[in-house]
């Protein structure tokens, strides 16, 4: 079921996963939906928390780079946005797009933990000395929105500039404060892995 609601919500958004298409496309009669789902509303609660840990998990992976504290939240930044990108329909429902007050509130869940992912590399250089002083949790929280907030046009378009996402990278790392010790940004390890 939540597979053919994944597929669902990458072609058409959260308005083509009612229960009764979801049922057709998972080959089953509406009322077994029901029996696991009692409602639309926990459908989708249960579709975005099933795909966006898989989000998380990637950027989670993506801060063990190796490197320096800059070049780890911009891998961090550089996938975030190069997943979304690569699924723009997908990620647009996961971002921006309208929905109940239930799927509402998982979307601060999932945003709550991309932060807390940059906060922790931005607390660890902070207390070594290489980062200025700064509230971990609210700079994360406004790169977060700041990268989020920026992607939502090209998210909504099905298009996005050839430099945005290193743009988003750059950004990110002048919002940081200090100066970068690596050469070179680093090299997503999968810049276009779509959502699985």
């Amino acid at each position: 079921m939540l597979h053919a609601a994944t597929e669902l919500l990458a072609e058409r958004g959260y308005a083509a996963c009612s229960v009764a298409a979801v049922a057709e496309r998972a080959g089953i009669a509406t009322g077994s939906v029901y029996r696991s789902f009692p409602s639309k509303a926990e459908l989708v609660a249960e579709l975005f928390r099933s795909v966006v840990s898989r989000e998380v998990a990637a950027v989670h992976e993506a801060a063990q780079f190796a490197g320096d504290l800059h070049d780890q939240v911009a891998s961090v930044i550089g996938t975030f946005a190069g997943r979304a990108l690569s699924t723009p329909r997908l990620a647009y429902a996961l971002l921006a797009e309208p929905v109940d007050a239930e799927v509402e509130a998982e979307r601060l869940v999932f945003r709550r933990a991309f932060r807390d992912v940059i906060a922790a590399r931005i607390a660890e250089g902070v207390a070594a000395g290489r980062l200025p002083q700064q509230d971990p949790e609210l700079t994360a929280a406004l790169l977060v929105g700041g990268v989020g907030e920026a992607l939502v046009g090209p998210l909504a378009d099905g298009r996005a500039p050839a430099d945005l996402v290193p743009a988003l990278i750059a950004f990110s790392l002048r919002a940081l404060g200090g100066a970068p010790t690596g050469t070179a940004a680093p090299t997503l390890a999968d810049p276009t892995g779509a959502p699985a």
